[in-house]
């Protein structure tokens, strides 16, 4: 008897065998010839060769499936099986302009035209700034194009990073360890991850250095090759500290910046590195600078008439 054996990678078992294994006895009735067994991440079939290349071949179908979409269900494991040609699984997705299938099929895709904007330039250049006020969807795009590139293995990693300028970078005085001391600022940055993952790839990733999230102090002395790269919050960093996260740049890397100039928490009299950056490189090809308003606003819609508020007296100061 022949046997074929096969991995999941990068793919959560219990998420994809489903509750109590019911996507895994679907695809045991589809093929009724050949005995299943299915251990963790690794899954043993047996029987004739010709009847096994056939389910090798769907079934890593159904495993680009659930990598791409984030969720199977019977429905869909039926249509992968029984469908000769992935282009006919996935075209009536791709004329969407979705980011991400996220958490319970969630679509995540461009709000606005300027976050369209956003994703059309991060396709055509290696850097880019995205500016805007809190809540237009800046850092969430982002984070949305880093996973699509990773889910594409157009880049190996991911790696998040912000100043963590609330604590001066020194984070001593801080109760727990590193992590514990770092998650509060690291936050906005789960929640989006959290969004797109399922928690247990999410968890994989983090542990296996896949996605990578840490202040930006910890980015001196690398260099970051094959990411996407994402510094939020950039309008707090110092004029050295953005130099040199913009000097980290590797091979086959993409860079995002964002950042809001108006919400600077710097000490008095201190350069903002985002505002000066976007001055010096806004002629560098290659370095593309999208400015995003308050109608790209996507959060409550009193977020939009706060940031008003706050404007109409900030003018006046």
């Amino acid at each position: 008897m022949n046997e074929r054996v096969i991995e999941l990678i990068d793919i959560a078992p219990k998420e994809f065998w489903g509750a109590q294994d019911t996507h895994l006895e679907t695809i045991k009735k589809y093929y009724p010839k050949l005995k299943i067994v299915a251990r963790g991440t690794t899954l043993k079939a047996f029987g004739e060769a010709e009847i096994l290349d056939e389910f090798e071949t769907r079934f890593r179908r159904l495993m680009h499936h659930f990598s791409r979409y984030n969720s199977i269900d019977d429905n869909v494991i039926l249509r992968v099986l029984e469908t000769s040609h992935q282009h006919d699984v996935h075209h009536m997705h791709d004329r969407d302009k979705i980011l991400v299938h996220g958490i319970g099929g969630k679509l995540i895709k461009a709000m606005t035209p300027n976050q369209q904007k956003l994703v059309d330039t991060i396709h055509k250049n290696d850097m880019v700034f995205a500016i805007g006020p809190a809540g237009t969807g800046k850092t969430y795009t982002g984070v949305a194009m880093a996973v699509k590139a990773l889910k594409e293995k157009q880049v190996k990693r991911i790696i998040l990073t912000r100043p963590a300028v609330e604590a001066g970078e020194n984070l001593g005085f801080l109760p727990g360890d590193m992590k514990e001391k770092l998650d509060p600022y690291m936050q906005p940055l789960y929640d989006a991850l959290r969004d797109m993952l399922p928690p247990q790839t999410l968890e994989d990733y983090i542990l296996k250095g896949i996605i990578q999230i840490a202040p930006l102090a910890f980015m001196r002395g690398r260099t970051l090759d094959n990411a996407f790269v994402i510094l939020d919050e950039a309008q707090n960093t110092t004029h050295s500290q953005m130099k040199m996260f913009l000097t980290r740049m590797g091979k086959n890397a993409k860079f995002m910046i964002t950042g809001d100039p108006g919400q600077v928490d710097l000490p008095r009299r201190t350069i903002s590195g985002l505002k000066e950056a976007i001055l010096i490189l806004k002629d560098v090809e290659g370095v593309g600078i999208i400015y995003l308003d308050d109608k790209d606003i996507v959060r409550h819609r009193l977020v939009k008439k706060i940031i008003d508020a706050y404007k109409s007296i900030e003018n006046n100061d």
